[in-house]
């Protein structure tokens, strides 16, 4: 039973977060509400930061989750730049890190997100050495940016994920010379497979990008605290004046591992592990977005996603799930990106070793189709490349579990919402 004088407290000041605390006001919660948010900026969004921000295209308030008002005129009791160092199970309390203050809890949401992954190899402690996470990053990466677009600099990025390709979507539309070093052969090889990474090789080819594949940095040189170069583990030097690593990100679960929840493996994606009720092994603490870790009925395998979408709608889930509505979170992994002219939207689950075949609807070489990863006629996920307005039937297409006639699925005539039927 949820009651006015029962306590919510939420760690984490992200998109997860701030939607919670606004889904608890939603659903008629009265009861005390803290968001404990460790940045000095009010909770943000972060595709911003990699897209329209970062080329200037975006104003800086568009980031914000609310206006800075919201959270009084709610009573959130939003604590800016404060840190939560320990959780206290049996006394069901939380210490701030800074003045030991002690608050006592009915439910909490653990919504500490994920941090950069760093490079660990000499030079990184360069000034010209940067990451993009955080509002400030951007704001620092923006004006890295024009510099190097007015000066016709070079930056070396180390990762061909998701931000590493729209970082160097943003540099090269601001003129910088752009090389990308990738250990996999091709970009998002992890996430699309060969099939489709190599669109995106060709994509950021034809814009000048270089890719020196198979590789990784092993050395940044500097001298007087600047970049001079990077080297990589085959023995090549790049220019650089600028570099950024994007490693991809780590689950941020020290806080709940010190208060003795269940890890997830690293090998899993790490995340502390939550049931399809993002409950955590103790039953009044709950996780959701970049941290959680989460057995998707759907896919039925233990997933971690660290995008937009799984912030977006797995904030508010938990939020119901902490006043005891009946809820199951299985929503189909969304995300989306733009780089250059290319615009793309991806739905489902299918890393390389999960399917048996990619079809293609469209053209492919227009870069106006959508790619389907199919497993004995199974859709698993799809990807709409400058095609719009067909992420709910592919996300139709998958929930089904329907086998569908693959020469059908690639047929741009076929109706998506009869294949499943």
């Amino acid at each position: 039973m949820v009651d006015a004088d029962q306590t919510f407290i939420i760690v984490g000041g992200g998109l997860a977060g701030a939607k919670a605390a606004e889904t608890l006001r939603a659903e008629g919660f009265t009861g005390r509400v803290i968001l404990i948010c460790d940045e000095r900026d009010h909770p943000y969004e972060r595709p911003p930061l990699s897209k329209g921000y970062l080329l200037g295209k975006e104003e800086r308030d568009s980031v914000f989750v609310h206006e800075p008002a919201w959270y009084a005129a709610n009573d959130i009791e939003l604590h800016l730049g404060q840190t939560v160092d320990a959780i206290d199970r049996a006394a069901k309390t939380v210490r701030f890190g800074e003045d030991g203050t002690v608050v006592r809890y009915d439910k909490l949401l653990l919504a500490t997100g994920a941090e950069p992954r760093r490079l660990d190899i000499p030079g990184t402690d360069l000034a010209g050495v940067h990451h993009l996470r955080r509002l400030a990053h951007a704001e620092r990466l923006k004006h890295v940016l024009t510099n190097l677009g007015r000066d016709n600099g070079h930056l070396v990025i180390a990762g061909a994920g998701w931000i590493g390709l729209e970082v160097a979507a943003a540099a090269r539309e601001y003129g910088a010379e752009v090389t990308v070093v990738h250990s996999g052969p091709t970009p998002l090889h992890h996430v699309l497979g060969p099939e489709l990474g190599q669109l995106f090789a060709d994509l950021h080819r034809d814009h000048g990008v270089r890719f020196h594949f198979g590789s990784r940095l092993t050395e940044i040189v500097g001298q007087d605290g600047m970049v001079l170069a990077a080297r990589t583990d085959d023995g090549e030097e790049h220019p650089a004046h600028d570099v950024l690593a994007a490693i991809g990100a780590a689950p941020r679960v020290a806080l709940a591992e010190a208060a003795g929840l269940e890890i997830a493996d690293r090998a899993r994606g790490g995340g502390v592990v939550v049931d399809e009720r993002l409950r955590t092994s103790d039953p009044d603490i709950y996780a959701a977005g970049d941290v959680a870790s989460f057995h998707h009925t759907l896919f039925e395998t233990r997933l971690r996603v660290e995008h937009w979408a799984n912030a977006l709608n797995g904030g508010p889930a938990a939020a119901r799930c902490m006043l005891d509505r009946d809820v199951t979170y299985d929503r189909v992994p969304y995300f989306f990106s733009d780089q250059y002219d290319l615009g793309m939207e991806y739905s489902g689950w299918a890393p390389p070793g999960t399917y048996d075949q990619v079809v293609i609807r469209g053209d492919a070489s227009r870069r106006e189709f959508i790619a389907f990863w199919v497993k004995e006629g199974r859709v698993l996920a799809g990807m709409n490349v400058n095609v719009w307005d067909v992420t709910d039937k592919i996300q139709q297409l998958i929930r089904s579990k329907a086998r569908v006639n693959t020469e059908a699925l690639a047929d741009p005539h076929a109706p998506l919402d009869g294949l499943a039927s």
